[in-house]
């Protein structure tokens, strides 16, 4: 995965870049996610550690192409996550399902899905990820009580989701139109990253009910 920046590529031998990835695929696959860094992959391979995060940006990007995909879940809630917390639940899951359903990216997610299937290794790598890059990120974005609980019953149900949909294709799942899907899925992905009432702040004055009698919004 090219950093797209317009800066001319750096010099290195033309395997450079596949040497890079040998070694982080290795290195995820034996340590797990949070034991790599781009440092120690650089360290091993050889190079500076500019030259790792101008190939591939990040340890998303990374774990993204030393695992062939196209685009990772992870860095697609990154972008996600910036902008209204109040559509965040909608615009979560019509980004994660236009990834899915993308040709590019899909297939090779698919395929990972596929693995982790049989290979405890790869199923620890995806496990590890999910809860550091997506639901570790959403919790502290989300704050207040039970906030990583809030962001993991989100992401399981998205999780869920996608599996149905692209990997046991059960209808009539699968062939729902994507605004079908976030018309019936996004009220209850709302109400996943919503406090308990009884974790929410009272009003300012004793007595007086919430403006609109309903929950607060989720603050992403």
């Amino acid at each position: 995965m090219m950093n797209s920046s317009g800066r001319g590529r750096r010099a290195g031998k033309p395997d450079t870049r596949a040497h890079i990835l040998d070694i982080a695929r290795r290195r995820f696959l034996q340590g797990g996610y949070q034991a790599v860094t781009l440092r120690s992959v650089a360290a091993e391979a050889g190079v500076d550690v500019a030259l790792v995060s101008y190939y591939f940006g990040s340890k998303k990007g990374l774990f993204g192409a030393a695992l062939a995909l196209a685009a990772t879940p992870a860095e697609t809630l990154a972008r996600t996550i910036e902008g209204d917390p109040a559509t965040f639940p909608q615009r979560a899951l019509q980004d994660l399902l236009a990834l899915w359903e993308d040709p590019e990216s899909g297939a090779p997610l698919r395929a990972l899905i596929a693995a982790a299937t049989h290979d405890q290794a790869i199923a620890g790598l995806v496990k590890e990820m999910m809860e550091r890059e997506m639901i570790d990120k959403i919790a502290a974005r989300l704050g207040g009580a039970d906030a990583r609980k809030r962001s993991a019953a989100f992401c399981a149900q998205i999780a869920g989701l996608i599996v149905t949909r692209h990997i046991l294709r059960l209808e009539p799942v699968a062939s729902m139109a994507p605004d079908e899907i976030i018309r019936i899925y996004g009220p209850p992905l709302r109400l996943a990253l919503r406090e308990s009432p009884r974790h929410q702040r009272r009003p300012a004055r004793q007595g007086k009910p919430q403006q609109d009698g309903h929950p607060t919004e989720p603050t992403v």
